[in-house]
């Protein structure tokens, strides 16, 4: 609880000071925004040597998504599942990777549910109201963000305040009753700055389990989320700031039924989930700005509680406390210097775990066209001891519209509390197992982007290849092991092409090939994907988009396949005013049946319409 205290200390301490100051420009006192928050080196997308995806706050609001889930699945080589619209359970899987070998941040704080099985962050309740943008870094990360990036990660950024004092409000109503809206307010003065968000969602939903299959009770869902940031800008350029997120949700489910397909069928089951994450950071300058000093505590709480017909029959808390220090030092135009060390301390119900990392991250540019990357990581567990991981990247951009990327990584992820602490009694064990080893992986990704001369064509392409090994699965003989071996390789592709001032065309593409140690098909991983876009921006008042969105065939975990589907979806937009703004969205228009998950339905033709107002 004193967690909880300090952030919403701090953050009044942050947001309420400039708010009784005077307005006035504060462009030369704010920080510089970073390219790509998750490379650590303030680097762009020309000079990271990585493959990573920017999804910004104007694409989230072309293509009206109401979920973050949703956005990050348009991402090439991204694969989301989710047990039932609107709260089902959802994990985002990289380049074939586990969900729980998926680090996800928000705001820089790892949100990773620590009294899950494997740890992993549940997207169902992630609203995209209050998001600035989602980088996806694909590949092993470890050097960069330690334990959990095997196959990547996702990092989210929220939306800054208002340069003055303003907001905006919205409000939509859509079918299966559902009712949506949100509001902000924010101001920025030469003191700092501050915003404040609200959002919430209440819908009848559909039934979890496939209404194909006679389900036909409808499983609702309702969540609140509120969302603070402020800033102080302090003497000698040096910047106090911090953010807070805390959502409210309550879904509906179905309950597990052996001869139903999925095993899943009509239920009275309710889970409640309560999440907060925040951050307290006190970044300084020093030396003319070239040596940056970052100094950050986080913090994240996960409970969830279960209900069959009214009475509890689960619970669950989980946190974790991150603690930071980043030094990053500019020598000269050719070198750049940065190192740091994190403590991370995670708990989940009576037990507990602790990581200590040390990390160095060197950037060399011996001609101006040419960034060289590496870095090492050591990470020291309080159970499984050290683990060391590296990283090298290069980046070569030999004319202004080509760039060529490469890229070698490591990454590992430590049993997860529930994993190494798990006893399994009707295995006959009386204690947990002792041999269990964190998980490890290695790969590489080459590629290269293309800008026409013009900008007005854009094209990509990634290969990449990555094994894992000592894969942490289920065993009847010791509870939790290391049983499985994985390797995954593939191709991204992406493309765009500008037809007019107003019309506009993109598209993705994903081919993996994922196998375990037996040379099986991952479950629940399309071999095919991709999505295809046209946006329709005139200078007139309307604007407007169509998604496409193709999922290939699937194994699923009984041995079956899943079939491919293709689902359709229009949004649009028009102006009654500079500040008022009505907005609609027809979700799969040609009225698709198809299931993400084996026994889980998904929603048929349906819209929204609303309003939105900028002040």
């Amino acid at each position: 609880m004193s967690y909880k205290t300090t952030l919403l200390g701090a953050v009044t301490l942050c947001f309420a000071m400039p708010g009784i100051a005077q307005n006035s420009n504060i462009e030369e006192s704010r920080l510089e925004a970073i390219t790509v928050e998750g490379s650590r080196l303030d680097q762009t997308q020309t000079e990271i040597g990585s493959s990573v995806s920017i999804i910004t706050a104007e694409d989230l609001k072309k293509l009206d998504f109401d979920f973050a889930l949703d956005a990050v699945a348009s991402a090439p080589g991204v694969t989301i599942n989710q047990n039932g619209s609107y709260g089902g359970a959802a994990s985002v899987r990289i380049r074939g990777a586990s969900s729980g070998q998926t680090l996800v941040l928000i705001d820089g704080v790892p949100v990773g549910d620590p009294s899950t099985t494997d740890g992993s962050f549940n997207f169902a309740y992630l609203d995209t109201s209050d998001i600035e943008r989602i980088e996806v870094l694909k590949g092993p990360q470890s050097t960069l963000w330690g334990s959990d990036a095997i196959g990547g990660v996702v990092s989210i950024t929220t939306k800054q305040p208002e340069d003055k004092l303003g907001g905006s409000a919205y409000a939509e109503y859509g079918s299966f009753n559902t009712l949506r809206g949100g509001a902000s307010i924010g101001n920025a003065n030469e003191t700092g700055d501050f915003r404040l968000s609200a959002s919430g969602i209440s819908t009848d939903g559909i039934s979890k389990a496939d209404e194909a299959n006679g389900n036909g009770e409808e499983d609702g869902y309702d969540s609140t989320t509120l969302s603070a940031k402020g800033g102080l800008n302090l003497p000698a350029e040096a910047r106090l700031e911090a953010t807070l997120l805390w959502n409210d949700a309550e879904s509906e489910y179905d309950s597990y039924s052996g001869g139903a397909q999925g095993s899943v069928a009509d239920g009275d089951e309710r889970t409640q989930n309560e999440t907060l994450s925040g951050n307290v950071s006190l970044k300084v300058p020093l030396f003319d700005d070239r040596f940056e000093n970052l100094l950050m505590v986080g913090y994240s709480d996960i409970t969830r509680e279960n209900f069959t017909n009214g009475t509890q029959s689960y619970f669950a808390e989980g946190d974790r406390q991150i603690y930071r220090y980043q030094g990053t030092f500019t020598v000269n135009d050719m070198n750049k210097l940065a190192f740091g060390a994190e403590r991370e301390e995670t708990t989940a119900n009576d037990a507990e775990s602790s990581i200590d990392g040390l990390f160095g991250l060197y950037e060399f540019k011996p001609v101006e066209k040419l960034t060289l990357t590496g870095g090492i990581r050591v990470d020291d567990h309080d159970t499984f001891g050290s683990e060391t991981t590296g990283r090298v990247a290069a980046a070569y951009n030999p004319v202004e519209q080509l760039v060529v990327r490469a890229s070698w990584g490591q990454g590992f992820k430590a049993p997860s509390i529930f994993q190494s602490t798990y006893i399994c009694t009707f295995c006959g064990l009386t204690e947990p197992n002792a041999d269990l080893k964190p998980e490890s992986s290695e790969a590489f990704d080459i590629g290269a982007d293309w800008t026409s001369e013009d900008g007005r064509a854009k094209a990509g392409i990634t290969y990449f290849d990555q094994d894992t090994e000592n894969m942490i699965d289920f065993s009847y003989t010791a509870g939790y092991d290391n049983i499985a071996k994985v390797k995954s390789q593939g191709v991204e592709l992406y493309g765009s092409y500008q037809l007019t001032d107003w019309l506009g065309v993109a598209a993705n593409y994903a081919y993996i090939d994922a196998e375990d140690g037996d040379g099986n098909e991952l479950a629940r991983l399309p071999e095919n994907s991709g999505d295809v876009t046209m946006s329709y921006d005139p200078e007139g008042p309307f604007s407007g988009a169509v998604l496409v969105r193709f999922n290939g065939d699937e194994a699923n975990t009984d041995g079956t396949t899943l079939d491919s589907w293709t689902r359709v979806d229009l949004t649009g937009s028009y102006d009654l005013t500079d500040s008022v703004e009505l907005y609609g969205r027809i979700e799969n228009l040609f009225d698709e049946e198809y299931q993400q998950i084996l026994g889980y339905g998904t929603p048929g033709l349906s819209g929204s319409v609303g309003i939105r107002l900028r002040y």
